[in-house]
């Protein structure tokens, strides 16, 4: 474990919604699944949804409702909100209501990219950073923050075009370094890590592959534990021949760091992620996994997590940019009755 680094501190100086009859609230623009039995109950997970490519707003909810019905865990989502006419838009990248919400999380999953939000709302973001509790994030959180319009806001640091790499590189350990893979030709296959096998983290979890490409990671620091390396595939099928032109890349890890008051933060990332990737069993249950893990609840992590869909069925939309569906708002996204 490495001491952390107080990147942190410099930023900071300068409706009810049913669920159709299943058990669903939230304030505006969020939904909270309620908990059902499972060791996670006490503790609640908030989902920042702020990422316009990888349909998250698709993907955090399903995760979401696994996580309240199948372990009991309390789960709040929040997205980006279109302020004209209240509806869930990826494209919105300054507007995530319901930010305070992270002020009575226990965890917080973040799953962003180029956001740039109000101060009002990034405070609660920063602030649920300098409390020490765990943080998930997935895929471009590496690059969650853009300041392009208020470069002078007290946040513009976390902006991961900072020479220190925003946020990111202090919390994940990495900041973005792009695509390792050929984006949108080349998908990807998990590795597991050999020398952590049989941590409980990677409990159940054996076969994971999908469509969204590896990123680039150059540098790790030494408290990361590795547990998924990503593989390049030449291309968009499971079955499709490793690029042994291309090396592989820590895709999954872990960090425990250290902070000047002694306390240990639990950090997890994961360069995988997008929605049709979470249409893989098994990396549905290495997030779980992981999740119970940054909770201190690892000794509670099942032989065969239950990672199935909760609500019927369910199908990722592709990635990329302006492929969202239209016209959404929370409630849409609530536990539908079978």
């Amino acid at each position: 474990m490495v001491t952390f680094m107080g990147r942190f501190s410099a930023g900071l100086s300068l409706l009810a919604l049913l669920s159709f009859g299943q058990r669903a609230c939230g304030e505006a623009g969020t939904i909270t699944y309620a908990p059902g039995d499972g060791p996670g109950q006490g503790k609640h997970i908030a989902f920042v949804c702020g990422e316009w490519e990888y349909r998250c707003e698709e993907s955090l909810p399903m995760l979401a409702k696994i996580l309240a019905e199948r372990h009991g865990f309390k789960s709040t989502v929040l997205f980006s909100m279109n302020p004209a006419d209240g509806t869930v838009d990826p494209s919105v990248k300054t507007n995530i209501p319901g930010m305070s919400v992270l002020q009575s999380a226990d965890m917080m999953v973040v799953f962003a990219m180029d956001l740039e939000l109000p101060d009002a709302q990034m405070k609660h973001f920063a602030e649920f950073l300098q409390t020490g509790k765990p943080v998930l994030g997935i895929r471009c959180s590496l690059l969650s923050f853009r300041y392009e319009a208020n470069k002078k806001s007290p946040y513009a640091t976390f902006d991961f075009r900072n020479p220190d790499g925003g946020y990111a590189t202090a919390l994940f350990g990495e900041g973005w370094k792009g695509h390792y893979g050929s984006h949108g030709k080349e998908s990807t296959r998990g590795l597991r890590a050999g020398m952590n096998e049989t941590d409980p983290i990677l409990r159940g979890v054996y076969n994971v592959w999908g469509p969204t490409d590896v990123y680039r990671v150059t540098k790790l620091p030494p408290d990361a534990r590795v547990f998924l390396y990503g593989q390049v595939l030449t291309g968009m099928k499971p079955d499709d021949p490793p690029n042994l032109q291309m090396s592989i890349m820590p895709m999954f890890w872990t960090r425990e760091i250290r902070r000047d008051s002694g306390q240990v933060s639990r950090v997890v990332m994961s360069t995988i992620g997008a929605a049709p990737d979470m249409e893989s069993e098994d990396l549905r249950r290495l997030y779980v996994n992981a999740i119970y893990w940054a909770v201190g609840l690892e000794s509670k992590i099942p032989k065969k997590a239950d990672v199935r869909y909760v609500g019927g069925d369910w199908k990722a939309s592709p990635f990329g940019g302006e492929k969202f569906h239209h016209g959404l708002k929370p409630e849409d996204f609530a536990i539908k009755k079978q």
